[in-house]
């Protein structure tokens, strides 16, 4: 019966969403709120035809660690160097500023000083999926704009390490500051650790076997998986540890090819994750938190793209660059939601902020992604004039 359910489950996850996706597209949402819409129709607020949440949150888990993986995996470092020192700047002081902002419609809404501090952390992130998937292609790899766009997603993600980095840790919720040093005291050890083994055993296995891509393939999915265990042994975080061994075989000839090849497997845990996230989603909660929403949405909406459009005004950019990057960048990011539940998970905010943060997640990647689609260049636009591949 238990697998039965499962297989239903499953069933009805996957072919709803290859259902709602489709119309996601045809209005030019992003597909992951379709996911979560999904979720939230299938799951205990609405239908109530899927109920074993906690198994599916269990194995969306994995979709996350395949998530840093691979985000580790494209951060190359020759790359890194020459982006961020552009973008280093205008992500730190608009980091600080929605950090800022964050925390002080927490505090004007009730939420207590750690819950301020998780809402500011969610805000200072924008989406990497609206801001280049709706950045022509073009564009994305030879204009500046795209350096730009780059260089900045990529400060965030560091940033979004760090912060996972903290929510991640067992003790945080405590303070107990020694074994919390203790935790972060293992993190250079376990770089050393991954650095030497990459360079002695598995770029040396790579290169031997190289032409059998069913042997890269499980090698891969071994590292990560061993990586993110043994970080969880050593008090960080299976996340951390799968960056971590992402990171130290960015650098390899092989590194764009695992990419490739885990991209697949990603994407269906992620579907998972994001259905999942919509199922837990309360409904009854709405009416508690619905104004807060509405004014998170409309600071995140307003304040993103005067803020970059000030920053990178300062450094010389043009000003129509400059808009047209804010507006881009005008949105909470995955990464916010992904906090929000961690957060939540580990009892360091409650339902009520958590659920802030996904609503103000849901609403801004609507909003951004029509004021996107509707007035700049991007490749699904619906005027023939935008319309850029």
């Amino acid at each position: 019966m238990a697998e039965s359910a499962l297989f239903q489950s499953f069933f009805l996850i996957f072919s709803g969403a290859a259902i709602v996706a489709s119309l996601a597209l045809f209005g030019r949402q992003p597909l992951l709120v379709a996911y979560i819409a999904l979720g939230i129709l299938l799951g205990p607020s609405g239908l109530a035809v899927i109920d074993n949440l906690q198994l599916l949150s269990d194995m969306s888990s994995v979709g996350i660690i395949f998530l840093l993986f691979l985000l580790g995996l494209d951060m190359q470092p020759q790359a890194l160097v020459s982006v961020l020192r552009k973008a280093t700047f205008v992500g730190l002081v608009s980091c600080t500023i929605f950090l800022a902002l964050g925390f002080g419609i927490g505090w004007l809404f009730g939420f207590t000083p750690l819950e301020c501090w998780v809402i500011g952390m969610a805000l200072m992130f924008s989406s990497t999926i609206i801001g280049i998937k709706l950045l022509p292609t073009t564009v994305l790899h030879h204009k500046h704009l795209g350096e730009l766009m780059v260089g900045l997603l990529l400060f965030q993600d560091f940033v979004a390490i760090l912060c996972l980095t903290i929510l991640l840790s067992d003790n945080i919720g405590n303070m107990h500051l020694g074994q919390l040093a203790l935790s972060y005291g293992s993190l250079p050890l376990i770089v050393m650790l991954a650095w030497g083994v990459v360079k002695y055993l598995l770029l040396p296995l790579f290169t031997r076997f190289d032409r059998f891509h069913e042997y890269v393939f499980l090698l891969a999915i071994g590292w990560c998986m061993g990586m993110a265990e043994l970080a969880e042994t050593l008090g960080l975080s299976r996340e951390i540890g799968a960056f971590i061994a992402g990171i130290t075989l960015a650098a390899s000839r092989i590194s764009q090819y695992i990419a490739l090849s885990l991209k697949p497997l990603r994407d269906f845990f992620l579907i998972l994750f994001f259905f999942s996230l919509g199922a837990q989603f309360d409904l009854a909660m709405l009416p508690e938190i619905l104004v807060a929403a509405l004014v998170t949405t409309a600071v995140v909406l307003l304040a993103k793209p005067v803020v970059f459009r000030y920053l990178l005004g300062n450094q010389s950019e043009q000003k129509v660059l400059a808009w047209d990057i804010g507006f881009r960048l005008g949105q909470i990011s995955e990464f916010s939601l992904l906090i929000a539940l961690l957060a939540c998970d580990r009892n360091l905010i409650g339902s009520a902020a958590s659920h802030l943060i996904q609503a103000t997640a849901i609403l801004t990647f609507l909003v951004s992604s029509y004021i996107v689609v509707m007035n700049f260049p991007n490749p699904i636009a619906i005027k023939d004039e935008l319309r850029r591949d």
